[in-house]
Parts: C-alpha cells; sequence; structure tokens
C-alpha cells in the first residue's frame, strides 16, 4: 500500500511538472489600446510599442531565433524591457544573442530598459557587465530618469523608475524635468510603485514583476508579501486603479524553476493612442 501511495504521488509530481514545463512553451502575444481615444481624429497619434519582460534567461523557454520570427514581420515604434533580464553572471553571455533579435526588428525610435529585482542579484561588477552589454546594443537604460524624444513630430516623455521591490526607486529624481503636459511613459518593473505616485501623474505605465502567479494553483498564494497590488488581486494584465492606468506583463521567462500552471509566458503589443487634444497641448509648449 506504501509503495503505491508512493508511486501514485510520484506519477502525479511527474505530470504537474511535465505540463508545468509545456505551458512554458506555449507563449501568449497579447495587443492591447489602453486608452479608448478616438481613432478615426486624423490628429490622433499612435505609439506601438513592444513590451518584453522578465526574461529571466536562467528559465527561458524561447530561443532567440523563434523570438524573431514571432516578432519579425510586426513594426514597432519603441521596444520596451521592463527588467529583470537574469540573475547569475554565467547567463550574461547569453543576453546579446536576445539584444541582437531586438536590433534586428528596428524599432523607429529605440529600444529602452529598466533593471528588476533580480538583476540586483548580481555583484556590482557584473551589474556593471549587465549595463554595458545593454549599451552596446543600442538599449537605452534608464535608472531613476526620463528622456524626452519624437515621435512623428511629438513629444513623448520616458520615464524610467528603478525598481520598488529592492528599494531602489526614486520617483522623484526619475521626473525631473518632466512637463505635465507631454505624453508621459512610465517603465519600471515592481508595479507596487504606483501606489507611492499620488502626486507623480502619467499617461501610462509598463511593468512586470508577478509572472501572473507563475504557478496559480489554485491560487498564487506564494505572491503573498509581494505587496498591496497582489493583495489586491492585481496581478497581470490591464489594470485601472485609483484613476492611474497600467499594464502587468506576465513576462518570458521564470524564477525558480521552469514551470507555469494558470499562466503563461507573455510578449505585448501595446497600441497607444493619444489623444488629439493632447498632441495640441504639445505643441503650444514645445
Amino acid at each position: 500500500m506504501i509503495l503505491s501511495f508512493i508511486l501514485i504521488i510520484g506519477v502525479f509530481i511527474y505530470y504537474f511538472y511535465y505540463k508545468g514545463n509545456q505551458n512554458t512553451h506555449h507563449i501568449s502575444i497579447n495587443t492591447i489600446t489602453p486608452l479608448h481615444n478616438d481613432v478615426t481624429d486624423p490628429s490622433t497619434m499612435s505609439i506601438r510599442v513592444l513590451q518584453l519582460s522578465d526574461l529571466h534567461l536562467e528559465h527561458i523557454s524561447i530561443s532567440p531565433e523563434d523570438l524573431y520570427q514571432k516578432l519579425r514581420n510586426k513594426p514597432f515604434d519603441l521596444i520596451a524591457l521592463t527588467g529583470d533580464f537574469l540573475d547569475r553572471p554565467k547567463t550574461l553571455s547569453i543576453l546579446p544573442g536576445y539584444l541582437k533579435v531586438l536590433q534586428q526588428l528596428k524599432p523607429k525610435y529605440g529600444t529602452y530598459a529598466v533593471l528588476g529585482n533580480h538583476d540586483y542579484k548580481l555583484r556590482k561588477k557584473h551589474i556593471e557587465i549587465l549595463k554595458n552589454i545593454l549599451v552596446e546594443h543600442d538599449v537605452n537604460l534608464l535608472v531613476n530618469e526620463n528622456k524626452l524624444i519624437y515621435i512623428n513630430g511629438q513629444p513623448v516623455q520616458l520615464i524610467g523608475i528603478d525598481d520598488h521591490h529592492s528599494k531602489r526607486h526614486d520617483v522623484k529624481k526619475a521626473y525631473k524635468e518632466v512637463k505635465s503636459t507631454t505624453f508621459r511613459l512610465v517603465l519600471t518593473h515592481d508595479p507596487n510603485v504606483v501606489l507611492h505616485m499620488k502626486d507623480y501623474s502619467f499617461d501610462y505605465l509598463l511593468s512586470g514583476h508577478f509572472h501572473g502567479g507563475q504557478i496559480c494553483w489554485p491560487k498564487p498564494y506564494h505572491l503573498k508579501k509581494f505587496g498591496k497590488l497582489v493583495r489586491l488581486n492585481l496581478i497581470k494584465g490591464l489594470i485601472h486603479y485609483e484613476g492611474k492606468v497600467f499594464y502587468i506583463n506576465e513576462g518570458l521567462g521564470q524564477t525558480g524553476i521552469n514551470i507555469r500552471i494558470g499562466s503563461r509566458p507573455e510578449i505585448t503589443i501595446h497600441e497607444i493612442n493619444v489623444p488629439a487634444d493632447k498632441i495640441n497641448i504639445m505643441k503650444n509648449v514645445v
């Protein structure tokens, strides 16, 4: 009886792991239109943003080649990378292969990134190597800073807030000299930073961190320590919370073990329609 019970448990664990691992190969490509403005107005500006988050290159089930095949025929204005590339020095050599894919996609206005809590598990010298690899592959790293770019001749403020989970965020510094009249797109890793942005407005924010729970069976109980948003069950997708609109990407890789139950790896394409009145305001102040 005992041996039979052990065998049944062993078969269940194997099946659980097998199915969970298979799920990591079933990648969702989600297209999101977060701001429902009048796209028929000819003066409305559209920004197409590819977001990749939480690559966790120690446990990722998509190769650079497959990633390119999924995205090669899709034009993008921007690419946004919202943190957690890796957490082990030996994985640094894998990162360039994925960054070369992003270069091949040729986003019109560049690739921008922030770091996540797992990136900060590296020693200081390896964090510097990570930063250098990103820069060498045309990635603009925003560490509590912002950058004004022009899309179709119109100003867009990109704001990068460093990781809240590891207490490296400095919202005040990130917003230095940001004009309230420009369209503000925030990149950050841990979306909980939104709870500390009562006095800092934005038009849209991109984040990751939660992996959609990664293992949601029956619920993602292991995420309870990850802050208030988890307790509110705001762990993935398009979120409207206290007047703020933001997106929590489920991530492309995994942590711990390479399985997913009740979640899927995610690639997100954001089609952001900037309202015409916002553009008219921007024209008058720039």
